[in-house]
């Protein structure tokens, strides 16, 4: 029987430990997935955890402030036996590895050194179907199942959910995917989708101008969406609507993104945006021509929590909608369709109050649930106490942890007394 959030606050009131292994820094303001890391760090918070966040990133200037909300940090390099010195001086009960590259350099570390602690897998996204979606893109191949099992990246994160005791998985559509294509047993795997609060005071049709379209500019994803919204897809609008305007934001923006600004053509590279929700709020109609991804896209729950409607491709909308026909605006893979739909609903107010709604539908009906929040507490708490039973389950990770963990250890210790030389 699940304890109820009152006994999980009572039972782990000063005793439990959360050790984050990362390789970036949280940034909310730069992406979703720092905003996600950053709504984890705060659920832990207020069940009165400590916590200590450590990164393999050299500082940002754009991460959250962590000490200020009382969270630990420690910048941690590859490959370096310190790592050792940190698990067993924090001695987490939890340790949450952000991304199967961590678990792949700190898993038989922790394995090793705290062997009762629970190991959790952050995923985000599954990088596996991204990377070979890219890789299908690049190739002009369509993607299929058979190229994502072909994947090296594939393997090496199936290894890693398998080796750890619960994946936290951000869609639907992943969750189905790992477990009928790869056998990930449904007690390994919890649905942890963004949660978000519905902006208030959205402004209204006539309150807003141009096109808008926003995204971390160092995902790859994001930059082929820009390209394509330069290449195919403005043209297209531009005859439809020669007085259109649309404002390109995103963190990161390096020279091969600013030089495609233009003034003439209305194509206006913007940036980082100091309030990425404020500026979908104050935009007509968000584009994102995603070709490739995987996972949730931050930008369109926030459009639909902005008031805001949306064109994308089906990769977009994958995960949040099972049906296109729910889509708070287009869900469309022929460009042709994508500016007709553009500036159908930049210019009719019916058709934008129409879309208006079914986003904002959609968002009430799968991102508001924050009780997700305390039952993710609820349910690591619980498996914590049946951890021995659990792994005696899961054969796979545990010849996984023998196998494979032993090379990377042997290989990471050589490095690091290479190091020391």
């Amino acid at each position: 029987m699940l304890l109820n959030n009152v006994d999980i606050a009572v039972q782990i009131m000063n005793t439990s430990k959360l050790l984050i292994f990362a390789n970036v820094w949280p940034e909310p303001n730069s992406s979703a997935a720092g905003g996600r890391m950053l709504q984890l760090i705060n659920t832990f918070t207020k069940h009165n955890f400590v916590i200590c966040y450590a990164c393999t990133a050299a500082p940002s200037a754009f991460a959250v402030n962590l000490s200020a909300i009382g969270v630990q940090t420690k910048q941690v390099a590859l490959n370096d036996d310190v790592v050792d010195d940190l698990l067993l001086q924090f001695n987490a009960t939890i340790v949450l590895f952000d991304r199967f590259m961590t678990e792949e350099q700190f898993g038989w570390r922790v394995a090793k050194l705290l062997p009762k602690a629970l190991r959790v897998l952050n995923t985000e996204d599954l990088h596996c179907v991204r990377r070979s979606r890219q890789k299908a893109f690049k190739t002009e191949t369509p993607w299929s199942e058979r190229l994502l099992i072909e994947n090296e990246d594939t393997k090496r994160e199936i290894a890693a959910i398998f080796r750890c005791d619960i994946s936290l998985i951000i869609s639907k559509v992943e969750m189905d995917l790992l477990k009928r294509l790869f056998n990930v047993p449904s007690t390994h795997l919890y649905y942890y989708p963004f949660i978000a609060n519905k902006q208030t005071n959205n402004k209204t049709f006539s309150e807003r101008e141009g096109f808008v379209s926003i995204g971390n500019m160092m995902h790859q994803p994001n930059w082929q969406s820009v390209l394509t919204l330069k290449d195919e897809l403005w043209p297209r609008i531009k005859a439809l609507k020669p007085n259109a305007t649309i404002a390109i934001y995103g963190a990161y923006c390096s020279e091969k993104v600013t030089q495609l600004n233009n003034t003439k053509t209305g194509f206006l590279v913007k940036g980082r945006a100091e309030n990425a929700l404020e500026v979908i709020q104050n935009s007509r109609v968000l584009l994102a021509p995603l070709m490739f991804g995987a996972g949730l896209k931050g930008k369109l729950l926030e459009a639909m929590a902005c008031g805001t409607p949306s064109i994308t491709t089906t990769i977009g909308a994958e995960g949040m909608a099972e049906n296109s026909n729910d889509w708070g605006g287009v869900v469309t893979n022929n460009w042709d369709d994508f500016a007709e739909a553009a500036v159908a609903l930049y210019d009719n107010e019916s058709s934008w109050h129409q879309a208006v709604e079914k986003g904002e539908k959609l968002f009430n009906s799968q991102f508001t649930n924050f009780q997700l929040l305390d039952d993710l507490l609820s349910m690591l708490h619980n498996l914590k106490d049946k951890l021995e039973n659990h792994r005696l389950k899961n054969f796979t990770g545990a010849m996984l942890m023998h196998h494979r963990l032993q090379s990377t250890k042997f290989m990471s210790k050589w490095i690091a007394a290479k190091n020391k030389e």
